[in-house]
């Protein structure tokens, strides 16, 4: 697997990352970092964009879904033949949203290898792992915009990533009357009170690792959370900005 894994993602990442460093950061990691972010968020658009409409809309159909489940509970085979239905119904698909999320994931670990090993090694550059026609800078300066040291970890940094991953996590969480697993109302839906778990334990775990990691992996969640919560207001349209614009479509079109 790595094999495969190292020729493909890893090493592209590597000497992309190297290559803007040299000409388009201003020999600065950090914005090196946010540019290779930014590219990477570019590319995967169309994938994020699949995984959060597919979040989304499964939300929605939530309590529809777990009235079939109370409906058939004494019937399994039931219970699957009409959740099938009722997802091909909707054009839905209960998956789709998992094979977006492990891409990601993949070059997410990448991006955390090159940080790593660069780090490792005192923020010199490793020369085998170049291509031909990208240079050598030596050492990285570790020094983001002359205030953050890229090579030891950021707690400011940490807590604005983890900041970000609540914010961005709670927009997922649709507003919608609570689901309850009985008909007396008194239990919770079992995927809402995992909801509401994930709204505390993503930030968490995205706070233990910017404290413990290098910065650099920090800057790079920060500026891809960012980027995804932009783009989720997009999608929703929940940002004025993009509100007037699809306005003003509407508006042109009559």
């Amino acid at each position: 697997m790595f094999q495969i894994f190292y020729p493909t993602i890893y090493q592209p990442l590597y000497n992309i990352l190297i290559f803007l460093y040299n000409n388009f950061a201003f020999h600065d990691f950090g914005i090196a970092i946010i540019i290779i972010t930014l590219i990477l968020k570019v590319i995967l658009m169309p994938l994020s964009k699949k995984q959060i409409e597919s979040q989304k809309k499964l939300q929605e159909l939530q309590p529809k879904i777990k009235e079939i489940q109370n409906k058939y509970k004494d019937n399994k085979e039931k219970q699957s033949q009409e959740l099938m239905k009722f997802y091909k119904e909707n054009k839905t698909n209960p998956f789709g949203g998992c094979l977006p999320m492990i891409i990601q994931l993949i070059f997410l670990i990448a991006i955390y290898q090159v940080f790593f090993r660069i780090s490792s090694n005192n923020l010199n550059v490793h020369s085998e792992v170049l291509y031909s026609f990208v240079a050598n800078p030596g050492q990285i300066n570790n020094m983001f915009i002359g205030i953050i040291d890229l090579a030891k970890s950021s707690i400011p940094l940490a807590i604005l990533a983890a900041a970000a991953q609540f914010y961005q996590t709670k927009m997922l969480m649709t507003k919608q009357k609570p689901v309850v697993s009985n008909k007396d109302g008194k239990n919770p839906d079992f995927s809402q009170i995992m909801n509401k778990q994930m709204l505390y334990l993503g930030p968490a775990l995205t706070l233990f690792i910017g404290i413990k990691f290098p910065a650099g992996l920090a800057l790079y969640w920060l500026v891809s959370t960012l980027f995804a919560i932009g783009q989720q207001m997009y999608l929703e349209k929940d940002f004025p900005f993009f509100k007037k614009i699809n306005t003003a479509k509407i508006v042109s079109k009559k």
